[in-house]
């Protein structure tokens, strides 16, 4: 996607094609930290992209039951070298998206939903 962007953009715009190149990362680096601390990012003219608690939780699990899975795998005897290589890299896979899904599960999970709300006055 990101050629294809710079393959357009650089004769369009009379740039060169680093200076795109440059651009369009520090674009998509800027979206993923923001996606990191907020839950949403609109980009102008594109989109808006939505972080969904209820989906985040249900992908969580799957990878759970993923990981549980490929340790099963890896704790038989009999398993040959290629399938155990294989079988690790997909559980190295699975536990970094674990690790980048928890944040944001944790997150929701320590601070109370109060919206609507109110604090109430006291009665002294």
């Amino acid at each position: 996607m990101k050629d294809w962007l710079i393959r357009k953009l650089a004769p369009k715009m009379l740039l060169s094609e680093k200076t795109i190149e440059a651009v369009i990362n520090h674009q998509f680096q800027s979206a993923n930290e923001a996606m990191l601390n907020n839950k949403t990012v609109e980009i102008s003219g594109f989109g808006k992209f939505i972080f969904n608690d209820k989906k985040a939780i249900k992908k969580m699990a799957m990878y759970k039951q993923i990981e549980k899975a490929l340790v099963n795998i890896l704790s038989k005897p009999d398993v040959g070298e290629a399938k155990r290589r294989s079988t690790e890299i997909k559980l190295q896979a699975t536990r970094h998206n674990i690790e980048v899904l928890k944040p944001k599960l944790h997150e929701n999970q320590l601070l109370p939903d109060i919206r609507g709300v109110e604090e109430q006055p006291h009665t002294a």
